[in-house]
């Protein structure tokens, strides 16, 4: 028999006889010391980079799997909505030093939120040139069967005196609060940060604004102290060229306005009890934001030398950001700390195809429907109806497959300005037809809207998510931080049950 020899055993031959990869990296016969150092060195750096891309891995797979325990919470809404009044609340309760930090970068805002409504009310008073005496007042006189010819040409060259009067008294408010209108352009200019502003309609600004506010740029230049950037600032010693050219023009622009303000405080008080104003409010021909009043209301004490915005008057300043802004909250319930990320979406409709990826990963979702404006446009399309565009984006939401799975709260705002409206007498069937002959009351009309929502919700629920609905008036400190404190409950049970935890 013939006896085939047997190859020889992989001991035999060495440890990297079976291992491919140990006989590449096996050195080449004849190597020198200097390419043995140079191969010692190329290998060094390629386990460098190689154990670099497994750290960054095992980084992204921690950050990823944080992310999946962290709560992100969407605000929802049209635009006016009072979704970033909800965001300072949520600041408030949850960050209140942020608030605090940036306090003065909202004096701009509030300047800029008492010019703008001034130069709409003269347009409005252009517009319809009403400077007449008491109307209803002299059309009793005029249909008094007691008065004579005589006395009813005496009554109609009064009135002709005082409407005289009225036109020439506002036309001197005109000129003495010129200063102002000129100054609203610069505050614009500076909030938007050199962007171009529009001579109508809203301004828009990008989310972050703040940074360029005078402490908000002390507080970036200098994150370890700024009380001692402030300080530096105050005794002129900024710390850099930039610094120096920044802090004076910013700081300038802001005591200029602050002086005017302080000088025309009383000129704006009377342009704004002014009879020919009051009745163009009255007749509903001078619409201004529920913000612009609470300004000029306060305008004695928002004038006043060395202001600060109080916690109030920041809840009811009022711009209009662009895109989308983050906040970031760590909030603490049975002894266990979860992150919140609250996204804040512009809501005008040129910007609402910016959340879509945000819906993704969503959390909960709150979605702010301002019951008050049963009787206002929208500024983009005049022919929609505000309630009919909140209803049909209420239902893109409640339909929309990436956010089945989210927590769902609806927020019927604006309540107390709804039931200013209501007390007034201003009908809402005149505007929302399908109201019909309900009671022009607000428990009638909010259980209408409220009703509304709700069929919406049903009709796109095939998970059937539970949708939570509050009554609210986010510019309420303490009734809309009990509704938060609510939400976040709901939310942290909806959390545990996810993550196993219960």
């Amino acid at each position: 028999m013939i006896s085939t020899p047997r190859p020889p055993s992989v001991r035999s031959l060495g440890t990297d006889y079976g291992d491919p990869i140990a006989a590449i990296l096996r050195p080449p016969a004849g190597e020198t010391e200097s390419e043995r150092q140079l191969r010692l060195q190329r290998e060094a750096e390629a386990k460098r980079i190689s154990d670099a891309i497994d750290e960054e891995l095992r980084a992204e797979e921690r950050r990823f799997r944080k992310r999946k325990e962290d709560v992100r919470l969407l605000l929802l809404g049209q635009a006016e909505s009072g979704k970033s009044t909800l965001q300072k609340q949520f600041q408030l309760m949850y960050n209140p030093n942020s608030l605090e930090e940036e306090r003065l970068s909202w004096r701009p805002v509030v300047y800029y939120n008492i010019a703008r409504p001034v130069r709409r009310i003269f347009e409005v008073i252009d517009a319809y040139g009403e400077f007449e005496e008491d109307e209803d007042a002299m059309q009793v006189d005029t249909n008094s069967e007691n008065i004579d010819p005589d006395s009813k040409r005496g009554s109609s060259v009064s009135g002709s005196q005082g409407s005289s009067t009225a036109e020439k008294r506002l036309t001197t408010l005109r000129y003495r609060l010129g200063p102002l209108l000129a100054a609203e352009a610069s505050l614009a200019e500076r909030l938007a940060g050199g962007q171009p502003t529009p001579t109508k309609g809203n301004l828009f600004v990008r989310s972050g604004w703040q940074a360029r506010s005078l402490l908000s740029r002390a507080r970036m230049r200098d994150r370890s102290s700024l009380t001692g950037q402030r300080k530096s600032l105050e005794n002129g010693a900024p710390r850099s060229s930039e610094d120096s050219t920044i802090v004076i023009e910013r700081d300038k622009l802001i005591e200029d306005v602050a002086k005017i303000l302080h000088a025309c405080a009383d000129d704006i008080k009377e342009l704004w009890e002014h009879p020919t104003v009051q009745r163009l409010k009255e007749k509903r021909r001078l619409r201004l934001e529920e913000w612009a009043e609470y300004f000029l209301d306060n305008i004695g004490r928002v004038s006043e030398t060395g202001y600060v915005p109080t916690t109030d008057d920041i809840l009811h300043a009022r711009i209009q950001t662009m895109g989308v802004a983050e906040h970031i909250f760590d909030v603490s319930l049975h002894g266990r700390t979860v992150t919140w990320h609250l996204f804040d979406v512009g809501g005008a409709r040129g910007q609402r195809h910016t959340w879509a990826p945000y819906f993704d990963d969503a959390s909960a979702i709150i979605f702010m429907a301002p019951v008050s404006a049963f009787d206002q446009y929208l500024e983009e399309d005049p022919r929609t109806n505000r309630i009919d565009d909140s209803l049909q984006l209420f239902t893109q939401i409640c339909s929309n497959k990436h956010l089945k799975n989210a927590h769902l709260v609806l927020f019927l705002n604006k309540t107390d300005v709804l039931k200013a409206k209501i007390a007034r007498g201003v009908q809402v069937k005149k505007y929302i037809t399908s109201f019909g002959d309900r009671p022009n009351e607000f428990d009638s009309v909010v259980g209408y809207f409220r009703a509304h929502f709700t069929q919406v919700h049903k009709k796109n629920n095939e998970n059937m998510r539970v949708l939570y609905t509050h009554l609210t008036n986010v510019v309420d400190k303490t009734a809309t931080q009990r509704i938060i404190t609510d939400i976040r409950d709901s939310i942290f049970r909806v959390y545990l049950k996810d993550a196993a935890l219960v």
